[in-house]
């Protein structure tokens, strides 16, 4: 069996083959299959006795292979400030009150320094593609450090110009050190999209405007975002529906429940996803699904801050996009999008049955329906010919899989702890042997240690 463009595959640069099972996506699955790669591209997929001759071959043998897993939603600056003690305990309001201080010192260098290291996780929990919402801005240039960081390493990342503009001493959350004025946001995501949004195929870098949430932005940024978003035909990305507290905070503030105060600002749109949407009511669902609003689904991080999760189940037969997000690295404390689908899998059949999710749904929850999230359904999530070179092979410990015969996508996340054997972004190898191939690792964690100890130190040093 062989699907390639033109077989037999020619000039192929990598093969990946013999892997107990390819999974190509959610309507296809290749006992021993194999993958050929040229240029970045998928160029071909079969099974046993078809492969090409290739520059270079990766062995799966008794390994499962899927396209790479998609991360929807995270905060990849606040792994400088996982498990902090003050705040492990509190609600979402409680979280943020307790940190935002402590992300007020942000900067360049902390912010290039905690993604390069936040992309090497990610990669080696099977994610080859992730979007980040940076919406504290203390100092300039913070998302431009972040893409610094992917384009140093190779790795497919949407970057979200997250913003706040209603301080505290404005009825919001946040303390004035991390907010900026409606126009500062508007003017630097213009520059954002005009020095790094490609929105070419297959392109590494996009660049998408992110207000950070109702209750920390006003309704005319929200609105003026909106409409740059059009103008520019770059993507949309928000907190939705997260807590209790949202709900009454803007029925007090703007006299309307969050999806209402979402549509009245004009982001009902199938341009927009938004993370977390744990507590829309049946119409509100409807709404959203009738507009083509994606979902990011943060199972970890709902369980851990949120007492809640998204009613997944009905959103994917209302035909919403629904994903996987790990969310900021603070809260849900890693940033394995493995154990973000095998939480997907848990919470779905804790709140429907045994019958309400599969290993194979969570699977295409964050390959497929991450992929329509991001507004790329044609060249991501799947491994048919002509869709981007992104695939992991997984690495289960033949102990964990004793017994496990019959099935190798019930096993991955049945089974485990799994981890990617091999990463792929773009034809690229990123991950080999379960180590990431990044020369600039060592130094990254060296100075990420420096500043998280700095910016821990300097609250527990602060007057009460």
């Amino acid at each position: 069996m062989s699907l390639a463009d033109d077989p037999p595959v020619q000039d192929t640069e990598l093969l990946v083959r013999d892997a107990e099972l390819l999974v190509v996506d959610g309507d296809l699955e290749i006992p021993g299959g194999w993958v050929a790669v040229k240029g970045g591209r998928v160029t071909g997929v079969g099974g046993p006795g078809t492969e090409p001759e290739a520059a270079m071959t990766v062995s799966a043998a008794g390994r499962l292979v899927t396209p790479g897993l998609i991360n929807t939603h995270h905060h990849i600056y606040q792994n400088l400030t996982r498990s902090y003690a003050p705040a492990v305990n509190g609600s979402l309001f409680d979280w943020l009150t307790t940190l935002y201080p402590l992300w007020s010192v942000l900067d360049e260098e902390a912010a290039h320094v905690s993604a390069y290291v936040g992309m090497a996780e990610l990669l080696m929990g099977g994610c080859t593609t992730s979007s980040d919402h940076l919406y504290v801005h203390p100092r300039p240039r913070l998302v431009d450090a972040e893409i610094r960081a992917a384009r140093d390493i190779g790795f497919r990342f949407h970057a979200t110009r997250g913003s706040m503009t209603r301080s505290v001493a404005d009825g919001g959350l946040p303390p004035r050190s991390v907010t900026q004025t409606t126009d500062e946001v508007l003017a630097d995501s213009e520059r954002l999209i005009k020095a790094h949004h490609d929105p070419a195929p297959g392109a590494l870098v996009r660049v998408a405007l992110a207000p950070c949430s109702p209750f920390s932005v006003t309704k005319e940024l929200m609105t003026a975002t909106a409409e740059l978003a059009e103008r520019y035909d770059v993507r949309l990305h928000t907190h939705l529906a997260e807590d209790h507290d949202e709900d009454v905070y803007c029925l007090e503030t703007y006299g309307c429940r969050p999806v209402e105060y979402f549509e009245d600002t004009g982001w009902m749109s199938d341009r927009t996803w938004v993370a977390h949407c744990i507590y829309p009511n049946g119409d509100e669902l409807r709404r959203l699904a009738a507009a083509g609003v994606g979902v990011a689904h943060c199972p970890s991080s709902n369980m851990l801050i949120g007492g809640g999760t998204a009613p997944v189940r009905e959103m994917r037969e209302l035909g919403l996009p629904v994903g996987i997000g790990c969310d900021g690295s603070a809260s849900t404390d890693h940033a394995s999008l493995w154990m973000e689908t095998r939480a997907a899998l848990l919470l779905g059949r804790y709140r429907g049955g045994p019958g309400a999710m599969t290993a194979r749904d969570a699977l295409d929850i964050a390959t497929r329906g991450s992929a329509r999230c991001l507004g790329r359904a044609d060249e991501l999530g799947r491994l048919r010919p002509g869709a981007c070179a992104d695939l992991v092979v997984w690495d289960l410990h033949e102990v964990a899989l004793a017994g496990a015969l019959s099935d190798p996508v019930e096993a991955w996340l049945r089974c485990g702890p799994a981890r990617a054997w091999t990463t792929v972004v773009g034809g690229r190898i990123l991950v080999d042997r379960g180590e990431p191939v990044l020369p600039g690792l060592t130094d990254a964690l060296r100075a990420h240690g420096r500043i998280a100890r700095r910016m821990q130190e300097r609250q527990a040093q602060a007057p009460a």
